[in-house]
Protein backbone atom coordinates (compact mmCIF):
# COMPACT_ATOMS: atom_id res chain seq x y z
CA UNK A 1 0.00 0.00 0.00
CA UNK A 2 2.78 2.25 0.54
CA UNK A 3 4.13 1.82 -2.25
CA UNK A 4 1.34 2.84 -4.49
CA UNK A 5 1.20 6.28 -2.44
CA UNK A 6 4.72 7.00 -3.45
CA UNK A 7 4.30 6.33 -7.02
CA UNK A 8 1.05 8.52 -7.96
CA UNK A 9 1.35 12.06 -7.76
CA UNK A 10 -0.25 14.99 -5.23
CA UNK A 11 -3.54 14.29 -6.49
CA UNK A 12 -3.88 10.90 -6.63
CA UNK A 13 -2.36 10.68 -3.53
CA UNK A 14 -4.95 12.92 -1.54
CA UNK A 15 -7.79 10.79 -3.40
CA UNK A 16 -6.16 7.47 -1.86
CA UNK A 17 -6.00 8.80 1.55
CA UNK A 18 -9.52 9.73 1.37
CA UNK A 19 -10.77 6.32 0.22
CA UNK A 20 -8.61 4.87 3.10
CA UNK A 21 -10.08 6.95 5.88
CA UNK A 22 -13.63 6.32 4.17
CA UNK A 23 -13.24 2.59 4.83
CA UNK A 24 -11.00 2.73 8.10
CA UNK A 25 -13.29 -0.17 10.17
CA UNK A 26 -14.43 -3.46 9.60
CA UNK A 27 -16.78 -4.64 7.02
CA UNK A 28 -19.85 -4.05 8.94
CA UNK A 29 -19.03 -0.34 9.67
CA UNK A 30 -21.10 1.89 7.72
CA UNK A 31 -18.71 3.95 5.29
CA UNK A 32 -16.82 6.93 6.97
CA UNK A 33 -17.71 10.07 4.17
CA UNK A 34 -16.62 13.32 4.05
CA UNK A 35 -18.95 16.44 2.40
CA UNK A 36 -17.57 17.66 -0.64
CA UNK A 37 -16.44 21.07 0.55
CA UNK A 38 -14.39 20.09 3.63
CA UNK A 39 -12.53 17.64 1.28
CA UNK A 40 -11.79 20.40 -1.28
CA UNK A 41 -10.43 22.93 1.59
CA UNK A 42 -8.94 20.38 2.39
CA UNK A 43 -7.06 19.36 -0.81
CA UNK A 44 -6.25 22.40 -1.18
CA UNK A 45 -4.52 23.35 1.48
CA UNK A 46 -2.41 19.78 1.09
CA UNK A 47 -1.53 21.17 -2.61
CA UNK A 48 -0.57 24.55 -1.21
CA UNK A 49 2.23 23.18 0.75
CA UNK A 50 5.71 23.87 -0.34
CA UNK A 51 6.98 20.27 -1.74
CA UNK A 52 4.28 20.04 -4.35
CA UNK A 53 5.59 23.51 -5.64
CA UNK A 54 9.37 22.41 -5.97
CA UNK A 55 9.71 22.14 -9.02
CA UNK A 56 7.47 24.57 -10.65
CA UNK A 57 8.78 26.83 -13.23
CA UNK A 58 9.63 30.82 -11.87
CA UNK A 59 7.94 33.96 -12.72
CA UNK A 60 10.58 34.71 -15.76
CA UNK A 61 9.70 31.05 -17.00
CA UNK A 62 6.17 31.52 -16.63
CA UNK A 63 6.14 34.97 -18.24
CA UNK A 64 8.52 33.79 -21.42
CA UNK A 65 5.92 31.00 -21.59
CA UNK A 66 2.90 33.41 -21.79
CA UNK A 67 4.90 35.46 -24.00
CA UNK A 68 5.68 32.61 -26.64
CA UNK A 69 1.91 31.39 -26.20
CA UNK A 70 0.76 34.74 -27.35
CA UNK A 71 3.02 35.18 -30.18
CA UNK A 72 2.15 31.48 -31.20
CA UNK A 73 -1.70 32.32 -31.21
CA UNK A 74 -0.81 36.04 -32.82
CA UNK A 75 0.61 34.23 -35.80
CA UNK A 76 -2.05 30.68 -36.25
CA UNK A 77 -4.27 34.22 -36.38
CA UNK A 78 -3.24 36.45 -38.79
CA UNK A 79 -2.05 32.89 -40.73
CA UNK A 80 -6.08 31.43 -40.79
CA UNK A 81 -6.99 35.15 -42.44
CA UNK A 82 -4.26 35.29 -45.13
CA UNK A 83 -4.88 34.11 -48.06
CA UNK A 84 -2.81 30.79 -48.71
CA UNK A 85 -2.67 30.24 -44.90
CA UNK A 86 1.62 30.28 -43.80
CA UNK A 87 2.69 30.20 -46.85
CA UNK A 88 0.64 33.36 -47.93
CA UNK A 89 1.67 34.79 -44.38
CA UNK A 90 4.94 34.30 -45.08
CA UNK A 91 4.93 36.08 -48.41
CA UNK A 92 3.33 39.06 -47.33
CA UNK A 93 5.98 39.34 -44.40
CA UNK A 94 9.07 38.86 -47.36
CA UNK A 95 7.21 41.30 -49.09
CA UNK A 96 6.89 43.89 -46.37
CA UNK A 97 10.55 43.33 -45.73
CA UNK A 98 11.82 44.06 -49.60
CA UNK A 99 10.21 47.37 -49.40
CA UNK A 100 11.46 48.93 -45.67
CA UNK A 101 14.96 47.56 -47.33
CA UNK A 102 14.07 49.36 -50.72
CA UNK A 103 12.76 52.74 -49.28
CA UNK A 104 16.04 52.32 -46.98
CA UNK A 105 18.56 52.06 -49.39
CA UNK A 106 16.56 54.86 -51.66
CA UNK A 107 16.01 57.30 -48.94
CA UNK A 108 19.37 56.80 -47.12
CA UNK A 109 19.21 56.59 -43.07
CA UNK A 110 16.85 58.74 -41.35
CA UNK A 111 18.48 62.24 -40.18
CA UNK A 112 16.91 64.03 -37.12
CA UNK A 113 14.94 67.22 -38.23
CA UNK A 114 16.80 70.16 -37.43
CA UNK A 115 15.77 72.15 -34.30
CA UNK A 116 14.92 75.16 -36.37
CA UNK A 117 13.85 76.11 -40.22
CA UNK A 118 17.16 78.35 -40.73
CA UNK A 119 19.99 76.48 -38.53
CA UNK A 120 23.12 78.71 -37.72
CA UNK A 121 26.43 78.95 -40.32
CA UNK A 122 28.77 78.65 -37.53
CA UNK A 123 29.47 76.48 -34.44
CA UNK A 124 30.63 77.92 -31.26
CA UNK A 125 33.96 78.07 -31.70
CA UNK A 126 34.79 81.33 -33.61
CA UNK A 127 37.56 80.67 -36.79
CA UNK A 128 39.44 83.11 -38.95
CA UNK A 129 38.63 82.60 -42.78
CA UNK A 130 42.19 81.17 -43.56
CA UNK A 131 41.65 78.30 -40.75
CA UNK A 132 38.38 77.61 -42.75
CA UNK A 133 40.02 77.27 -46.13
CA UNK A 134 42.67 75.70 -44.67
CA UNK A 135 40.22 73.03 -43.56
CA UNK A 136 38.31 73.02 -47.06
CA UNK A 137 41.23 72.53 -48.52
CA UNK A 138 42.17 69.56 -46.09
CA UNK A 139 38.72 67.54 -46.65
CA UNK A 140 38.91 68.37 -50.61
CA UNK A 141 42.11 66.83 -51.12
CA UNK A 142 40.90 63.56 -49.16
CA UNK A 143 37.71 63.88 -51.29
CA UNK A 144 35.47 64.96 -48.75
CA UNK A 145 33.06 67.43 -50.42
CA UNK A 146 30.62 67.61 -47.92
CA UNK A 147 33.05 69.23 -45.54
CA UNK A 148 34.91 71.30 -48.01
CA UNK A 149 32.21 73.02 -49.23
CA UNK A 150 30.87 73.46 -45.57
CA UNK A 151 34.29 75.08 -44.69
CA UNK A 152 34.67 77.01 -47.96
CA UNK A 153 31.11 78.42 -47.43
CA UNK A 154 32.19 79.56 -44.04
CA UNK A 155 35.45 80.79 -45.03
CA UNK A 156 33.54 83.40 -47.12
CA UNK A 157 31.43 84.61 -45.05
CA UNK A 158 34.35 84.92 -42.21
CA UNK A 159 36.28 86.77 -44.55
CA UNK A 160 33.05 89.34 -45.10
CA UNK A 161 33.22 89.92 -41.63
CA UNK A 162 37.04 90.58 -41.84
CA UNK A 163 36.43 93.23 -43.86
CA UNK A 164 33.79 94.79 -42.08
CA UNK A 165 31.10 94.04 -45.15
CA UNK A 166 29.52 91.87 -42.48
CA UNK A 167 28.11 92.29 -38.96
CA UNK A 168 29.97 90.01 -37.08
CA UNK A 169 26.68 88.48 -35.52
CA UNK A 170 26.36 84.54 -34.08
CA UNK A 171 23.53 82.52 -35.14
CA UNK A 172 23.87 84.02 -38.60
CA UNK A 173 22.58 81.88 -41.40
CA UNK A 174 23.97 80.65 -44.39
CA UNK A 175 20.62 82.57 -46.28
CA UNK A 176 21.28 85.15 -44.09
CA UNK A 177 24.78 86.06 -44.64
CA UNK A 178 24.02 85.22 -48.80
CA UNK A 179 21.27 88.34 -48.76
CA UNK A 180 23.71 90.50 -46.56
CA UNK A 181 26.80 90.53 -48.75
CA UNK A 182 24.48 90.55 -52.26
CA UNK A 183 24.41 94.06 -50.74
CA UNK A 184 27.86 94.98 -51.16
CA UNK A 185 28.29 92.63 -53.85
CA UNK A 186 25.02 92.95 -56.17
CA UNK A 187 26.44 91.18 -59.06
CA UNK A 188 27.08 87.99 -57.40
CA UNK A 189 23.88 88.33 -55.79
CA UNK A 190 22.62 84.73 -57.60
CA UNK A 191 25.87 82.98 -57.03
CA UNK A 192 25.64 84.03 -53.24
CA UNK A 193 22.15 82.60 -52.78
CA UNK A 194 22.87 79.77 -54.87
CA UNK A 195 26.02 78.56 -52.50
CA UNK A 196 23.48 79.13 -49.64
CA UNK A 197 21.22 76.82 -50.76
CA UNK A 198 24.03 74.58 -51.47
CA UNK A 199 25.01 74.60 -47.51
CA UNK A 200 21.85 74.25 -46.41
CA UNK A 201 21.10 70.97 -48.78
CA UNK A 202 24.46 69.36 -47.83
CA UNK A 203 24.30 70.27 -44.18
CA UNK A 204 20.38 69.84 -43.31
CA UNK A 205 19.49 67.74 -45.80
CA UNK A 206 20.97 65.02 -46.85
CA UNK A 207 22.07 65.91 -49.86
CA UNK A 208 25.68 65.06 -51.44
CA UNK A 209 28.28 67.56 -52.37
CA UNK A 210 30.54 66.86 -55.34
CA UNK A 211 33.69 68.43 -56.74
CA UNK A 212 32.23 71.15 -59.33
CA UNK A 213 29.67 72.16 -56.54
CA UNK A 214 33.05 72.81 -54.07
CA UNK A 215 35.00 74.46 -57.14
CA UNK A 216 32.08 76.92 -57.88
CA UNK A 217 32.41 77.85 -54.15
CA UNK A 218 36.03 78.39 -54.34
CA UNK A 219 35.94 80.66 -57.35
CA UNK A 220 32.89 82.40 -55.94
CA UNK A 221 35.02 82.91 -52.66
CA UNK A 222 38.22 84.38 -54.90
CA UNK A 223 35.94 86.65 -56.72
CA UNK A 224 34.59 88.21 -53.84
CA UNK A 225 38.34 88.71 -52.56
CA UNK A 226 39.32 90.34 -55.47
CA UNK A 227 36.15 92.49 -56.10
CA UNK A 228 35.83 96.38 -54.89
CA UNK A 229 32.54 96.18 -53.47
CA UNK A 230 29.87 98.59 -54.05
CA UNK A 231 29.44 101.86 -51.85
CA UNK A 232 27.21 102.14 -49.41
CA UNK A 233 25.72 104.97 -47.17
CA UNK A 234 27.09 103.15 -43.84
CA UNK A 235 30.34 103.76 -45.11
CA UNK A 236 33.13 103.21 -47.22
CA UNK A 237 34.47 99.75 -48.63
CA UNK A 238 37.36 98.21 -47.05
Amino acid sequence: MTGSLHGSGPLAQLTRLAQLTRHTGSDDDPPVTIPRDPAREAAERELSKPPYHENDPGLLQRALDGFWDWVDGLFTAASGATPGGTLGLLVIVIAVLALAAALWWRLGTPHRAPTSSAPALFDDRPRTAAEHRAAAEAHAAQGHWNQAVQERMRAMVRALEERALLDPRPGRTADEAAAEASLPFPAHASELHAAAQAFDAITYGARTATQPMYDRLTTLDTSLTQTRPTLSPQGAPS
